[in-house]
């Protein structure tokens, strides 16, 4: 029997492995919970080890597939007259290829050696979906931000992930391979020992751990790095800035007395100009606001108050991401008190996750439920708006869309910019941070005893993450070629 046959098997364990995707509206049971012993979860992570060695995990056997064919199939159910737009945003660089390309990862990382330790999977865990944002405290947080692909699954798929993204943006910023093989490792190195860290841990303590900017500043204080220090206070205190007052005067203007959202296609299209005309935009505005009228019902009763204190003034539809364009995505300006308290929210669809040809399918049905979930399972903390709901629309489908602010003091690194020793210090924060988020929903002290004290799984995902790269490149070259080719159309630089 594998360690994955015997998670199968076996009762949910409150060790955490209840929490992953657990099956919605459950009734109740009076059913006794089997609890495993520290001794037990330890055994575990040794026989997985046993099963599934750490050095299997520098092996990468991608077989003779069609990259473009794999970005092609996931385009099938998107707007396609935003696709152009997609691939052309992927061919800006091999990185943001790799940003866009999750599903392609996915098919890769398949047939490789698992490790059968499960845990809630960000399932796009790239240092681009790692950044800054307002926790409910107003306290400026360092999280995971992107769970569009959540989905439990062997935790080295997020590692490998992680990994592969730091050796890509070092690439792209000319690091040495020297450098490059240093921010790889610390990356690996710090989400192992984080890990070993955590399963010592009592539940409660690894439940409320969370990282904040003030900790990173003291830490680079500490460490005597003031410069650094310096600028993340004062990237900080922009972030801080960077809300729905700043969204509602960079994204709207007065029209008759009363505001709207600027036009500015195709990234920014409002409802009137989607309609052809009073009938479709009429009923497009009807099929918008109840998604965000229906959607309510799945907050909790304080934040619904809250939101139903707020008016909603006006609707557009907006390109957002790299990977995530195509899918249909809507921004909600509400109004408050006044016309200086302003309320922005993103209203976007969840389609199947790239991980679930792959894995099994998720529990929820709903694919926006799928998302809040594991999104409020890996964060320390969750946006006090976020929520979902499903609708038949226009065209008859069904379809899931969660809803969230759309500026909430969000920070993220700026890869233009990043040097070296900047990349090694993010890969620091990152490596904890899913650590933690993987602590929470997965096996921890199974994990830990799994990847050991030693370097072996760190040596192991530096060797994949610097093959992977290679291939990249190669699938990012033969996306170029589809386009010269005339296959596909990418509109470059929108």
């Amino acid at each position: 029997m594998t360690v994955t046959d015997e998670f199968d098997q076996n009762e949910r364990m409150a060790t955490t492995d209840n929490l992953i995707d657990p099956e919605p509206d459950t009734p109740a049971t009076s059913a006794r919970i089997a609890h495993r012993t520290v001794a037990e979860r330890t055994e575990l992570g040794r026989r997985a080890r046993a099963e599934c060695p750490r050095a299997s995990h520098a092996r990468l056997e991608p077989g003779d597939r069609d990259p473009v064919a794999l970005l092609e199939a996931q385009a099938a159910t998107r707007v396609p007259e935003l696709l152009p737009i997609r691939y052309g945003r992927m061919l800006v660089s091999p990185f943001t290829f790799f940003r866009g390309a999750a599903a392609v990862m996915a098919h890769d990382l398949a047939p490789l050696p698992q490790s059968g330790l499960e845990v809630q999977l960000c399932g796009d865990a790239h240092l681009a979906n790692f950044g800054g944002f307002a926790s409910p405290e107003r306290d400026l947080v360092f999280d995971l931000n992107d769970f569009d692909e959540t989905l439990p699954g062997p935790f080295e798929w997020d590692v490998k992930r992680l990994a592969a993204s730091f050796e890509v943006a070092a690439r792209h910023r000319n690091c040495t391979s020297a450098e490059r093989a240093e921010i790889v490792k610390t990356a690996v190195r710090v989400y192992r020992d984080a890990m070993r860290q955590f399963a010592g841990l009592g539940n409660m303590d690894v439940w409320y751990s969370h990282f904040s900017a003030t900790d990173l500043v003291a830490r680079l204080r500490t460490g005597h790095d003031e410069r650094q220090a310096d600028a993340l206070e004062r990237a900080t205190a922009k972030a801080r800035t960077k809300d729905s007052m700043r969204a509602f005067k960079k994204l709207t203007h007065i029209v008759d007395g009363e505001p709207r959202i600027i036009s500015d296609p195709p990234l920014i299209v409002p409802i009137d100009e989607l309609a052809q005309g009073i009938s479709d935009r009429d009923a497009l505005e009807a099929v918008v606001r109840s998604v965000f009228r229906e959607y309510r019902k799945t907050l909790p009763p304080d934040r619904r108050h809250l939101l139903e204190e707020f008016e909603c003034v006006d609707i557009a539809r907006k390109v957002v991401g790299v990977g995530s364009v195509g899918t249909r995505c809507w921004i909600v300006l509400l109004l408050g008190r006044d016309a200086d308290d302003p309320l922005f929210l993103q209203i976007k669809e969840a389609e199947q996750s790239v991980l679930e040809p792959y894995l099994r399918p998720s529990h929820y049905e709903n694919h926006a439920q799928r998302v809040v979930a594991g999104q409020q399972l890996m964060q320390a903390v969750s946006d006090i708006f976020i929520g979902w709901h499903r609708l038949t629309g226009l065209d008859g489908h069904s379809r899931d869309f969660y809803c969230r602010q759309l500026w909430d003091w969000k920070i993220s690194v700026n890869l233009e910019t990043i040097l070296s020793h900047g990349l090694q210090l993010y890969a620091e924060v990152c490596g904890w941070t899913l650590a933690r988020g993987h602590a929470r929903s997965g096996d921890r002290i199974a994990i830990a005893e799994y990847l050991g004290k030693g370097d072996a799984f760190d040596r192991a995902i530096c060797e994949f993450a610097s093959t992977y790269a290679d291939l990249n490149e190669r699938d990012y070259k033969a996306l170029e070629q589809a386009v010269r080719s005339g296959r596909i159309e990418a509109e470059i630089g929108v």
